[in-house]
């Protein structure tokens, strides 16, 4: 038996936050203590459950740093690895994205791979932070199905998302945002424009609803959580439902997102938007979905560190309390893919913890971050 002792800090528990110590012994919490014991001082600092991250696209810029450069995949997954759990993140699910066109230059064949070394990555030792995979699912892809098959073997997929980019829904049914995220990323002429919209809708039109179809049959075959992404109206949503989605990634409108939580649906958002203040894409912003208490996880999606700024910031701004904040990036995403040994400090849970300095302005300081007890950055 192993134990560990954490006094003189300020303990984020789900409703409240008490001046105590932790006792820590194999892995776990054993004991929660008010007041001073024999350990390792945390010197007043916080001690808060380590965040779960269930969409981060952060992986893929590893892998492929520059524009037609490709990094060695695990020595990529190892860095990606590094800077999460930097930010404080002790369970995350990377996506690896299925469905492509010819303009991307990740093959299904990268992303199978990438998958299998994330796999053999956390399996001999290699990463701080607990991994599994979200597979994202762009739906209007002639090969989403067969991507999405050939993942679906993973043992380390637990969550997939089905996604439709196409132009005039969903994400982007503002044309022009759909028109500045494009066309300048790609510096396209506009008739390079048109040409690209028009052969996405047209795509969207052949594939998005049998592939939506078959890769929630699979899903549910492999017990693999589903979620939704983008929804923007009350359809979106029946529909969502009726696949057996969990999750209901980044709704567009207050509509959807107020239809998805009476669905029993859990909401998720972008860190980042709440950091920003607004959603890039001109949708709804998080802020307005938190106020409103229709908003349960949110999702560091591009920026890992952005998730404990973001629970800071609402905090620090009195939208709602520290440990509420806490919960959107711990508990409830825990909670939403079934993985209730985590993200709270409660007896029995796992040890999965992080010491933060917030006494020195935002944004906050990560100090240390245990995984199981045992310290990993």
């Amino acid at each position: 038996m192993t134990e560990t002792v954490f006094t003189n800090a300020r303990i984020v528990l789900p409703n409240e936050i008490i001046h105590g110590h932790l006792v820590l012994r194999d892995g776990r919490i054993a004991e929660i203590g008010k007041g001073p014991a024999a350990g390792e001082d945390m010197d007043g600092d916080l001690l808060i459950p380590g965040l779960v991250e269930l969409h981060t696209d952060h992986i893929e810029g590893h892998y492929i740093p520059r524009p037609k450069v490709f990094w060695n995949k695990l020595a990529a997954i190892q860095a990606h690895d590094a800077q999460i759990a930097a930010s404080g993140i002790t369970t995350v699910f990377d996506a690896i994205r299925v469905g492509t066109d010819e303009d991307q230059t990740i093959t299904v064949d990268d992303m199978v791979e990438l998958g299998s070394l994330i796999g053999e990555a956390a399996e001999t030792g290699r990463t701080r932070a607990d991994h599994f995979i979200h597979v994202r699912c762009e739906v209007s892809a002639a090969d989403a199905v067969e991507g999405f098959e050939r993942m679906a073997d993973n043992p380390r997929v637990k969550l997939a998302s089905l996604m439709d980019h196409a132009p005039g829904q969903r994400q982007f049914t503002d044309l022009e945002a759909y028109r500045t995220f494009y066309q300048r990323k790609k510096n396209l002429t506009e008739e390079e424009f048109q040409a690209f919209s028009a052969k996405r809708i047209a795509d969207s039109e052949q594939y998005s609803d049998r592939s939506r179809r078959s890769i929630a049959s699979t899903a549910r075959e492999r017990n693999i959580a589903l979620a939704s992404h983008d929804d923007a109206t009350e359809a979106h949503v029946e529909e969502a439902v009726s696949y057996g989605t969990v999750i209901a990634e980044f709704p567009t409108t207050t509509e959807a997102a107020e239809a998805s939580r009476k669905a029993g649906l859990s909401v998720l958002m972008g860190a980042p938007n709440v950091v920003r203040g607004g959603s890039h894409s001109g949708n709804i912003a998080a802020l307005d979905l938190i106020e409103a208490g229709r908003l349960d996880i949110l999702s560091s999606d591009y920026v890992p560190f952005s998730l404990l700024q973001a629970a800071f910031q609402l905090a620090g701004d009195k939208v709602i309390s520290l440990p509420k904040a806490i919960q959107l990036v711990t508990s409830a995403p825990a909670r939403a893919v079934g993985l209730l040994d985590r993200g709270e400090i409660a007896a029995g849970r796992r040890a999965d913890l992080v010491r933060i300095d917030d006494r020195n302005g935002a944004p906050p300081i990560v100090r240390a971050v245990y995984r199981e007890g045992r310290r990993v950055a």
